[in-house]
C-alpha cells in the first residue's frame, strides 16, 4: 500500500533514510536494513524482503506507518489536547515553559522540547500539544499527563480530551451501626 505524498510536501530517500519537507518542518526516519523505500509518481512505495526475519511483515508494516506519520506530520502536524480538572488547577505558558497549578505546594514547570508548541486556553484549563513530529507530540502529552494524573475518587488531574474515567465508589458508612470493635462487655 503506497504511502500519497501531500501537495507541498518533497519526499527524498537517500542511504536507507526517508526524509520529507513541508510547510511544518523537516523530519527524518531510518529504514530498518530489510525495507527499501522509493518514490514514485507522487507517492512512497515501500518494498520488504519477507525471508530475511521471521517477523518481516510487521517490520514492513511499521515502517509504513511510520512514514506515512512522517509524510503527514510535514504536511499538517500533529495535536493533542488535554484537560487539566480540578479545584484551583490551571496551566499558564510563556514562550516554550508551561507553569501548571495542580494543587501540589509548588507550581509545576515543564519545558516543552523543540519542535513542539504549547498553548493554553483562554480559561486554562485545555493545554494544546502541536508539533510535526507524531512520536514527539504524543510523548510531550504523556509527560505532562504524568505530572497529576487522572484521580479515580474525585475525577481531579491532568487528562486527554475526550478520555473517560471511570469513577470508583469511595469509603462508606456501612457497617456504622455494628460499632467501632473494641473489647466485649
Amino acid at each position: 500500500m503506497p504511502v500519497v505524498i501531500p501537495s507541498g510536501v518533497q519526499v527524498s530517500v537517500s542511504n536507507g533514510a526517508v526524509v520529507a519537507k513541508g510547510p511544518k518542518g523537516e523530519l527524518k526516519e531510518q529504514l530498518h536494513p530489510i525495507v527499501r523505500a522509493e518514490v514514485k509518481e507522487g507517492k512512497v512505495l515501500l518494498t520488504a524482503d519477507l525471508k530475511a526475519a521471521k517477523d518481516a511483515s510487521a517490520i514492513y508494516g511499521m515502517s509504513r506507518a511510520r512514514i506515512n506519520n512522517l509524510v503527514q506530520g510535514a504536511a499538517a502536524g500533529f495535536s493533542k489536547v488535554l484537560e487539566i480538572h480540578g479545584l484551583g488547577f490551571r496551566g499558564e505558558v510563556a514562550g516554550q515553559k508551561l507553569t501548571l497549578t495542580l494543587g501540589k505546594s509548588h507550581p509545576v514547570i515543564f519545558e516543552a522540547p523543540k519542535g513542539v508548541t504549547l498553548v493554553v486556553d483562554a480559561k486554562k484549563t485545555l493545554v494544546t500539544v502541536t508539533g510535526a513530529s507524531k512520536d514527539l507530540v504524543g510523548e510531550t502529552a504523556a509527560k505532562i499527563r504524568e505530572l497529576r494524573k487522572p484521580e479515580p475518587y474525585k475525577g481531579t488531574g491532568i487528562r486527554y480530551q475526550g478520555e473517560h474515567i471511570r469513577k470508583k465508589a469511595g469509603k462508606t458508612a456501612a457497617g456504622a451501626g455494628t460499632g467501632a470493635g473494641g473489647a466485649k462487655k
